[in-house]
Formats: C-alpha cells, structure tokens, sequence
C-alpha cells in the first residue's frame, strides 16, 4: 500500500455489527508512500498504523463522511 499525506484509510470491522472507520493520513513514516503513518481520526486521536488488508485507501475528494479532517 502506497498513500499521500491527506489520503484517507478506511478500516472495515472485524466483527458482526462492527462499523467502518476512517483516518486521514496526516504524515508518511515510510519511504516512497510505504507504511507506517501517522493518521488523524475524526475525533482528533492520532496514531501510527501499518494497515492490514482490512484496510483500503479513499480519494478524499468522494468521502460522504465530513467529520474526517
């Protein structure tokens, strides 16, 4: 996976019922756009992430959610 700062990672749930969640990449720790990275989610946490295949990049120009920053 390869992503550009203000991208957005969206996770699915990994259990029954379990919702969606999004972070905007707000920093690229790794060379060329590799993992780790630093994503912001829409109540402000931020963290570093090396996403696992439940997770898939969104062009931020489609999103319907407008809490991601």
């Amino acid at each position: 996976m390869r992503v550009n700062v203000g991208d957005v990672l969206r996770f699915t749930g990994h259990k029954v019922g379990a919702t969606d969640h999004r972070a905007r990449v707000v920093e690229v720790l790794g060379s060329e756009g590799e993992p780790p990275y630093r994503v912001r989610y829409d109540d402000g946490r931020e963290t570093e992430v090396f996403p696992g295949s439940d997770c898939v990049v969104e062009d931020p120009a489609h999103l319907r959610s407008p809490h991601v920053d």
